[in-house]
């Protein structure tokens, strides 16, 4: 068995292969002048099952060719299974149809990663995990919020509540509450009729004077954060944080953020960033090991 490691990934996918125990393939990357994407493994891979490690974060549609083109590369050199690790899943919000004549992207690429051999997926927090089963492709989601709560408890957070930004995410709040010890909360949006404008009200917890953690699986703008905070610092909140598997918001966004009362986020690397502070690392290594 094998960790492959995708030029987007090649430093998480060596620690998942050390700590896993399971050799190390480096990938051969490069683009031509046109810009096309050129990958070749360095190693042999016939008769083994190999872990294709290779996130899909900007630019998504130049990470998501270089996956394609090394599952490609693993099945005709003879890999007895391909399994893709993708920390993070690009195009997994585009899980239905929103306007007639659309695709549905997720689906397409996961259509086209089975096609090229790959027989499972291992992923952290992806939007709908109900998809891989309408296309008959196994899944293994993984949560990373227990290892988020425990950066924050390590660095004296003892207490702290954690607050989901909408009920999709109530359950990473309960579950870092568990580890925090200082139960959690959420909040509803509500649309003004005449102007639009969407606003929060906090639906369930208390927020005044207590410091706060506000999880959630993804940032992309920060909106949603941003309003968030506001909303607590109007409850009479304490200290703001925030924490998310996978932060895209670039820094002029994270600065936003920032001036809405949030002292701080902090992210995993699935997508590597200026956010990165906790490691997904060891849930993929336990995750490889559990299907080796």
């Amino acid at each position: 068995m094998l960790v492959i490691g995708g030029p987007a990934s090649a430093r998480l996918a060596e620690e998942v292969a050390r700590l896993s125990g399971l050799d190390f393939v480096e990938v051969e990357a490069k683009h031509f002048p046109d810009g096309e994407s050129y990958v070749r493994l360095t190693s042999e891979v016939k008769g083994e099952k190999v872990f294709i490690v290779q996130s899909t974060y900007p630019p998504q549609n130049t990470h998501l060719i270089q996956l394609f083109l090394l599952a490609d590369a693993a099945h005709r050199s003879g890999a007895s299974e391909i399994v893709a690790v993708v920390p993070y899943l690009a195009y997994a919000r585009q899980d239905k149809v929103f306007r007639p004549n659309e695709p549905v992207s997720i689906e397409a690429i996961l259509k086209l990663l089975k096609t090229l051999g790959v027989q499972r997926m291992i992923t952290v927090d992806v939007h709908s995990p109900e998809v891989f089963g309408r296309v008959g492709m196994e899944c293994v989601n993984l949560s990373a919020v227990g290892i988020l709560a425990k950066h924050f408890l390590d660095l004296g957070f003892k207490g702290a509540s954690a607050f989901a930004p909408d009920r999709k995410a109530v359950r990473m709040a309960e579950e870092a509450s568990k580890i925090l010890g200082g139960g959690y909360g959420w909040f509803g949006k509500k649309r003004d009729r005449i102007t639009g404008e969407v606003s929060m009200v906090l639906e369930e917890g208390e927020a005044r004077g207590r410091r706060i953690i506000i999880f959630d699986d993804i940032i992309s703008s920060g909106g949603t954060v941003r309003l968030a905070a506001e909303t607590l610092r109007g409850e009479g909140a304490g200290e703001i944080y925030a924490a998310c598997t996978h932060f895209l918001a670039d820094r002029e966004n994270y600065e936003k953020i920032l001036s809405s009362g949030v002292r701080e986020v902090v992210s995993t690397d699935t997508i590597p960033t200026f956010t990165s502070r906790v490691s997904v690392a060891g849930l993929l290594a336990e995750a490889v090991k559990s299907l080796s």
